[in-house]
């Protein structure tokens, strides 16, 4: 009765006791608690409610509970950045997929420092780190990394022009790097070989602003990534590569070490699934397959052709384009075509800006294909005819890839490529699985099984990639001209450290190398 009378008069109370209260003290013990003042009851409960809020959930469930998945990355071309459309990025793509599987949200974090960006994983202000880390034994033992999702190589860049060191030895200038980066590791490395070697580190510059920095020559070398090399080739050609720093790296995520391994687990599941169904391969082709090849001479002839013709026709170029197309697309399939000739010939016939057939420049209603505004507009309305054949349901930008493949070669074979695609397994919707096909029209043993027959299929793969690259330019300069001219980067001493060998490093580095 005493029991049932002190469980009455503290219900209000007892009532705050959480459900793992029951772990704790069992029922039976539970009756001396009557003969105990209600101020010290009152203590044991807050204890109780405190040591049970301590117990944390799995690292999963607690995204999962908050809707949130939080992602710290960099802002760069290979990551995260904001583009006309939005957000985008590699990085950028990969997370919103991982956290579309998790059923959550994402909440980005932007960082450009590598050392906080470490920090933030290990001290839980981020669930991971996507942010192009290069997997090192050294961010090894202070990170766990997740599938890699792509290989890179470290390449060490000058100006094109300037003396070309074919060695590490042969440096003569001011080398200068991102601190804490996987670049400083390999070259804290190399000084035990080369023991004169020395180097700056910047906490304040980014890889791409290192390069601009290259290019204006306030410094005189840096060490890239090979993807963000191959990015930034295309809008400033005079950046040359040296040599390949090191042996290939992997790109992964990373997750604090611990003793949860529940997103990890989820990691590992992601990655697997998303490389078995091809959407990582897609990812890289939609940001860099057309960037994997550089041309110099070609680069600096279409750089040059921007300034000194392209504003001859950029009018025409415009008003054919209307509401519904690009005008830079426009005026990159035209410098494809001709390199901006009006009177351009092939041997096959085509003439013009556009370099239309007699044949389709009739159906356009086209009297002079040599005329600039003709032939412009008649390539215009031709890519929109082509472009209405591509089925409604294929999305952007693969709608426009797979478009101007059958500008080149003809829709139809086009349409037969994909074919071959998903009976291979791929997705006729892709431009990435789609290019990998075409030129499978050039072999019998494939085009003898297809309705339209043989087809130069490699041609259109060369076609849009080249076309993907002067637009990728047009549209970064027509982007620079509406922005207030930057001013020069200059270096600040105050932003770099003189990069010495710690003595403990040192010996680590001596103890790996002598084993």
């Amino acid at each position: 009765m005493r029991l049932a009378n002190f469980l009455q008069q503290n219900f209000k109370l007892l009532a705050q006791l959480p459900s793992c209260f029951a772990e704790k003290i069992s029922f039976s013990r539970m009756k001396t608690l009557y003969v105990l003042p209600r101020l010290v009851l009152t203590l044991i409960v807050a204890f109780f409610v405190a040591s049970c809020s301590e117990e944390k959930l799995p690292q999963i469930e607690e995204i999962q509970k908050r809707g949130v998945l939080k992602v710290i990355t960099r802002n760069s071309p290979t990551t995260y950045y904001e583009s006309a459309d939005g957000s985008a990025g590699v990085e950028f793509e990969l997370a919103e997929a991982f956290a579309k599987s998790l059923g959550v949200k994402t909440k980005y974090i932007v960082n450009d420092n590598l050392k906080e960006i470490i920090e933030s994983v290990n001290n839980g202000e981020a669930d991971l780190a996507a942010a192009g880390l290069t997997v090192t034994s050294e961010r090894e033992q202070q990170l766990r990394f997740a599938p890699s999702y792509q290989t890179i190589t470290s390449k060490l860049v000058f100006k094109q022009g300037k003396t070309w060191p074919r060695n590490i030895a042969q440096l003569d200038g001011e080398l200068r790097v991102v601190a804490h980066s996987s670049y400083s590791q390999e070259l804290l490395k190399l000084k035990q070989t080369h023991p004169t070697l020395h180097w700056s580190e910047t906490t304040e510059h980014t890889p791409e602003e290192l390069l601009m920095m290259v290019l204006d020559e306030t410094i005189d070398y840096t060490i890239v990534d090979s993807t963000e090399l191959s990015l930034n080739r295309r809008f400033h050609p005079e950046l040359a590569v040296a040599f390949t720093l090191g042996e290939p790296q992997n790109l992964a995520w990373a997750l604090a070490p611990s003793d949860d391994y529940s997103l990890f687990s989820k990691a590992i599941d992601f990655f697997g699934q998303q490389r078995a169904e091809g959407y990582i391969t897609q990812l890289q082709e939609k940001y860099y397959g057309h960037v994997e090849k550089f041309d110099y001479v070609g680069a600096r002839k279409f750089h040059q052709a921007t300034e000194q013709e392209l504003g001859s026709f950029k009018d025409w170029f415009v008003e054919s384009a209307s509401e519904d197309l690009d005008w830079r697309l426009i005026a990159a399939i035209s410098y494809q075509e001709s390199h901006w000739k009006p009177k351009a010939k092939s041997p096959t016939g085509v003439r013009g800006m556009m370099m239309l057939t007699l044949r389709t420049a009739k159906q356009l209603g086209i009297s002079n294909r040599l005329d600039p505004e003709q032939s412009i507009n008649g390539g215009a309305q031709y890519l929109r005819e082509v472009k209405a054949r591509v089925p409604k349901r294929i999305q952007e930008p693969d709608r426009t890839w797979l478009a101007l493949a059958g500008y080149n070669v003809g829709w139809g074979h086009v349409e037969d490529a994909r074919i071959i695609t998903q009976k291979q397994g791929g997705d006729p919707d892709k431009w990435a699985d789609v290019k990998e096909r075409l030129p499978l029209l050039q072999k019998s043993k494939w085009y003898k099984k297809t309705k339209h027959g043989y087809a130069r299929g490699s041609e259109p793969v060369h076609y849009v990639d080249n076309i993907r690259r002067y637009y990728d330019v047009l549209v970064w300069q027509d982007e620079e001209n509406q922005e207030q001219p930057a001013s020069p980067l200059e270096a600040d001493p105050t932003d770099t450290m003189v990069a010495e060998v710690n003595p403990n490093e040192e010996k680590q580095i001596k103890a790996k190398t002598d084993e």
